[in-house]
């Protein structure tokens, strides 16, 4: 049987987590709040969501603060709780949005009587675009935790790249290879979807 790993965090800090101590808890959220709310935001949650996760990671930290053994850093467990709330919040966004889509669409595409209220044309440039932007989201959302926090931090909010690694605690070399496997993999996807671009294109 393997031996327990090492602390990591000082076993004072440590000691004073674990009792709750309110100056040392106050301390923790204020360094990590910032950093969390990026994080939250990168993923594709929106702000009001994201924040509600953010705030429910600090209050399961709190409540949970006695079982911190410092094996891990404290900003390590705040973001593996961080992500366990995204992935709900994940999942409730996307029934929310499936049935707000839904009343969306009859709303405009029937009339009170059921009648169309557009006859339906065929497919269009609009069409191909709409339906390449959902297929991206798709893509992106099937990206590795990191992989996808990298590329949306970096090429859709743009980011600097310094304020990228901080949030990744990566150093620039290792954030550029997540931002190529990024792309690869965004890239293989929406070609497994017919989508083709041209060779010098980049995503």
């Amino acid at each position: 049987m393997s031996a327990p790993s090492a602390p990591v965090e000082d076993p004072q800090r440590t000691a004073l987590i674990r009792a709750r101590d309110p100056e040392i808890l106050q301390s923790i959220v204020r360094e990590h709040l910032p950093m969390l709310l990026r994080a939250a935001r990168a993923t594709g949650l929106p702000s009001d969501r994201a924040e509600d996760a953010v705030q429910e990671t600090l209050l399961t930290f709190v409540t949970r603060a006695h079982e911190f053994d410092g094996r891990a850093k404290v900003r390590t467990w705040l973001y593996g709780i961080l992500l366990k709330k995204q992935a709900r919040a994940f999942e409730s966004a996307r029934r929310v949005q499936e049935t707000e889509e839904i009343d969306e669409l009859m709303e405009a595409r029937f009339d009170e009587t059921g009648r169309w209220s557009r006859p339906p044309r065929g497919p269009d440039a609009g069409a191909d675009a709409e339906r390449i932007r959902a297929w991206l989201a798709e893509c992106l959302e099937g990206l590795p935790d990191r992989r996808r926090v990298a590329f949306v931090l970096r090429e859709v909010e743009e980011l600097p790249t310094d304020e990228v690694c901080k949030v990744l605690e990566v150093t620039p070399n290792n954030l550029g290879v997540l931002l190529f496997r990024a792309r690869n993999g965004l890239r293989e996807c929406l070609e497994l979807k017919g989508v083709r671009g041209r060779d010098d294109a980049e995503l």
